[in-house]
C-alpha cells in the first residue's frame, strides 16, 4: 500500500538500479521501423502523416535557417507524447513528471536558440532586451527585467510540463480512491464518482498531448526569435 500520494512520482528501482532509464528508451522501440517501400501498413502511413502535418506546422513561421532543426523538435515531440501517454496506464511510471528530466530538455534546447542568436544576429538579439522608444529613465529597469524573463524561460518550460503531469496524475489518484472507498458505503456515488474518473481520464489524455506540443512550440517560437 501507498504511503503517501506523491510516491508514485519516485523513480522505482530494482536491487537497486534505477528503471527511469528504461522508462525513457522503452517508447522508442514502441514505434514501427519507416521503410523505403512505397506502401507500408496503416500504422506507419498514419504516423507518417502525424510527423509530416506537425513538422510543416511546425516550421511554417521559421525561414530557412530554422528547418535545421525539424528533426530534433518533430523527435521530441513524439518522444515527449509516448512518455505522457504511457504514463496514464496503470502501475506505470511517468518520467516527465520528474523536474529533473524536464529541466534537461528545456536548458540546453532553450540555451541553444540564445547562442544560434547572438552568433548570428547579436544586435537583434540584444535588441529585445531593450524596446523601441523606451524613455531613458526606464532602460536600465527594463534591461533588468528583460533579462531575468529571458531566464525563467527554461524554468518556466520545464515547471509548466512538470506541474500539469503531477496535479493530473495526483487528481486521478485522489478520485480513483474517492470511488474505491466509497463502493461499499455508497454505490450510487461511487459510480458518479467512476464516471467523473473517467471523464478525468479523457481529460488528461488530452493534457499529455497538448503539454508536449506546447513544449515543443514554445522551443520553436524561441528559435524564431533568434533565426
Amino acid at each position: 500500500m501507498m504511503v503517501s500520494f506523491f510516491d508514485q512520482f519516485a523513480s522505482p528501482y530494482y536491487l537497486g538500479i534505477p528503471l527511469i532509464a528504461i522508462a525513457i528508451t522503452l517508447p522508442w522501440m514502441l514505434f514501427p521501423t519507416p521503410t523505403s517501400k512505397w506502401i507500408n501498413n496503416r500504422l506507419i502511413t498514419i504516423q507518417n502523416w502525424f510527423i509530416t502535418q506537425f513538422t510543416s506546422q511546425l516550421m511554417l513561421p521559421l525561414n530557412v535557417g530554422g528547418h535545421k532543426w525539424a528533426l530534433l523538435l518533430a523527435s521530441l515531440m513524439i518522444f515527449l507524447i509516448t512518455i505522457n501517454m504511457l504514463g496514464l496506464l496503470p502501475y506505470t511510471f511517468t518520467p516527465t513528471t520528474q523536474l529533473s528530466l524536464n529541466m534537461a530538455f528545456a536548458v540546453p534546447l532553450w540555451l541553444a536558440t540564445v547562442i544560434i542568436g547572438m552568433r548570428n544576429q547579436p544586435t537583434i538579439a540584444l535588441g529585445h532586451l531593450l524596446p523601441e522608444g523606451t524613455p531613458i529613465p526606464l532602460i536600465p529597469v527594463l534591461i533588468i527585467i528583460e533579462t531575468i524573463s529571458l531566464f525563467i524561460r527554461p524554468i518556466a518550460l520545464g515547471v509548466r510540463l512538470t506541474a500539469n503531469l503531477t496535479a493530473g496524475h495526483l487528481l486521478i489518484q485522489l478520485i480513483a480512491t474517492a470511488a474505491y472507498v466509497m463502493v461499499s458505503l455508497m454505490p450510487v456515488v461511487a459510480l458518479l464518482t467512476a464516471t467523473v474518473l473517467f471523464l478525468l481520464t479523457l481529460l488528461e489524455v488530452a493534457v499529455a498531448m497538448i503539454q508536449a506540443y506546447v513544449f515543443v512550440l514554445l522551443l520553436s517560437l524561441y528559435l524564431q526569435e533568434n533565426v
